[in-house]
């Protein structure tokens, strides 16, 4: 059993962050802050980073589920997501994200727990300015805390918000958070994130460490150490694996950004069975799944 625990989906983007069009293009590309990129992989030719597509790769990597966060690089996503979860239930668990840059986020945020759409709601707090502690916020908290929904936050790789989470985490004790991109890994001071977890309410996910390592390259002798040094920090029951699909998967496979942890040696076979699916699936309140069969490739 293996669950991303960080995944994107969008239809197409065309949106605006600091000031800056973030536009798709063709071929997979898209524009982002003054320059062409390859957003997502060139066969993905229309710019669709669509559910279908993800399922396939699924599929294929014998990945049986994922949690779908946002960003506001992709502009919201909110409608298109509400669509995922209610066709494959089984497979995803979908974030919904106010914006929460705007005054009077808060109404649209409650809008969105309140129409049972979503499992829980993305922040990425490293790319806010306002504090994550503010009056709106807390209303915010409060009610996913009463709804059941869990919180996907990434923060910002200076650390200044700990401060704000930890106030978070002191009002509302019973609010599930999910740290993303592992403690923003490959920064100073890392490891202040990662203790975060040491709050029962707390995990820390993996999402975009082979973009964060992308440097060393496969098999990610760093990030290999980075997840081993964490769990022996918090403890590996507290780590779960996530991909930042798709853009991570524009240099590698989508079964790359999680066989080189399968295969290193610096984990035990139980730490890989939690930190690639079991942590997950209890945090996220997944079900049984079936088993995905492995089809050889026609070059083997």
């Amino acid at each position: 059993m293996i669950i991303d625990a960080h995944s994107h989906l969008w239809l197409s983007q065309d949106t605006v962050v600091d000031g800056q069009p973030i536009r798709t293009t063709t071929r997979g590309r898209s524009i982002f802050f003054g320059e062409e990129v390859q957003m997502i992989p060139p066969f993905l030719y229309d710019g669709r980073n669509c559910a279908e597509a993800f399922i396939a790769n699924m599929d294929y990597a014998q990945v049986n589920a994922a949690v779908v966060v946002q960003e506001f690089i992709d502009g919201l996503q909110n409608d298109y997501l509400a669509e995922v979860a209610a066709r494959w239930p089984e497979r995803f668990k979908v974030c919904g994200m106010a914006d929460w840059r705007k005054p009077g986020f808060l109404q649209q945020a409650i809008a969105l727990i309140e129409s049972g759409s979503y499992s829980g709601m993305a922040i990425p707090g490293h790319r806010l300015q306002s504090p994550l502690d503010s009056p709106e916020f807390m209303q915010v908290y409060s009610l996913m805390e009463q709804k059941g929904l869990f919180l996907s936050l990434c923060l910002h790789e200076d650390n200044h918000q700990l401060p704000e989470v930890e106030h978070i985490i002191d009002e509302h004790p019973a609010l599930k958070i999910a740290i993303g991109h592992f403690g923003m890994v490959t920064s100073e001071g890392w490891l202040e994130q990662i203790k975060l977890a040491r709050h029962q309410n707390v995990m820390i996910e993996s999402g975009g460490i082979t973009w964060l390592f992308n440097s060393e390259f496969y098999p990610y002798p760093g990030a290999v150490r980075a997840i081993r040094q964490a769990a022996d920090m918090v403890g590996i029951e507290k780590l779960m694996w996530g991909s930042d699909y798709p853009r991570t998967i524009t240099a590698i496979t989508y079964r790359m950004s999680y066989d080189f942890i399968a295969k290193s040696p610096a984990l035990t076979d139980e730490e890989k069975r939690l930190f690639l699916g079991e942590n997950a699936r209890r945090f996220y309140g997944f079900g049984d799944f079936e088993d995905i069969p492995y089809i050889k490739n026609m070059s083997e």
